[in-house]
């Protein structure tokens, strides 16, 4: 077998400054090399050039919507971003003491998270606190509340949508609870803004069956199952059908109709407020099509500490 021939060391340097000298002559002559134009992503990850590959980190704003322990020191994370919609992410190590993450990382709060792109669940890497809405903590009928809307926002995304509108909407409907609007309005308005998002607007307007505009004395029942209010001139299973009094239907409409800061301001007797409430739960419930965990919980405080939370200067900023 030929052996390989040894390559002197000094030779071999010599080589490499010649053929530097001979590229940094040649760049002079001809300029600098070019640089192929950058492009962006539309993904909202920032800029690359062509032909280069993936970024495995990446920054994005998010509300934690819920989360359960993993392991010895871990936290699987379900967030709410406005770009991707629905993520699973995972926060390694953040219920060690010593976690750098772990008292930033919580629920009822506006985050900037930098995550690392993961075989299975995406790796939460830096925290920064945008708005943490302190008053969502001041009462526990405001904390359910909170809680309530978003269980709602999560049990009607599929993961990896874009979902900006709803995840302006529970922004928002953080915003009003921590300035102090009544936390049934806020959970009332959010319902309906909710159904309006996902295309199952309740109708009561007009009768489910016939079509026909409604006059103010007529009377109506509310079934869910069919879309909202029946008239009176058709018949329809009892089982599924409550009655709907006047009042309660005028608030329905408001709700549709109104902004939120003239729903702060209405004055509404407790019944009509608790019909309305019992309607509105039904059709969410028909649309999510299960009972949510946090408006059984909801109802518990409410019944618990015998009314509503108290709102602070009176409505919404």
């Amino acid at each position: 077998m030929e052996r390989r021939k040894e390559l002197d060391p000094t030779a071999e340097r010599a080589a490499y400054w010649e053929t530097a000298q001979v590229e940094t002559a040649r760049s002079r002559a001809t300029g600098p090399p070019r640089i192929p134009p950058r492009r962006q992503r539309t993904d909202g990850h920032g800029w690359y050039g062509p032909g280069v590959p993936d970024r495995r980190l990446y920054v994005i704003d998010a509300i934690v919507l819920s989360r359960f322990d993993y392991g010895e020191a871990d936290r699987i994370l379900t967030l709410l971003t406005p770009e991707l919609g629905k993520i699973k992410a995972i926060a390694k190590g953040i219920r060690r003491p010593t976690s750098r993450i772990g008292g930033s990382l919580e629920p009822l709060a506006e985050l900037r998270l930098q995550l690392a792109k993961g075989r299975t669940f995406d790796v939460v890497t830096q925290v920064t606190m945008l708005h943490s809405w302190l008053g969502l903590h001041d009462h526990l009928e405001v904390t359910a509340t909170a809680w309530y809307c978003g269980e709602l926002v999560e049990r009607s995304l599929e993961e990896r949508h874009a979902a900006e509108s709803l995840y302006l909407l529970l922004r928002r409907a953080y915003e009003l609870l921590d300035a102090g609007m009544t936390p049934g309005r806020v959970a009332r308005w959010f319902e309906m803004r909710l159904c309006d998002e996902l295309g199952v607007r309740p109708e009561v307007d007009r009768c489910v069956e016939c079509d026909r505009l409604l006059d103010a004395g007529d009377e109506v029942r509310w079934i869910p199952r069919l879309g909202g209010v029946l008239c009176g001139r058709h018949g329809g299973p009892s089982m599924a059908a409550s009655g709907l009094s006047t009042d309660a239907l005028k608030v329905l409409k408001a709700y549709q109709r109104m902004d939120v800061e003239g729903l702060a301001g209405l004055r509404l007797p407790g019944a009509v407020e608790a019909e309305v409430e019992r309607v509105l739960g039904e059709f969410v419930r028909h649309v999510m099509e299960r009972d949510t965990k946090s408006r059984r919980f909801l109802e518990e405080v409410k019944a618990g500490y015998g009314g509503p939370a108290p709102a602070r200067d009176g409505g919404a900023r």
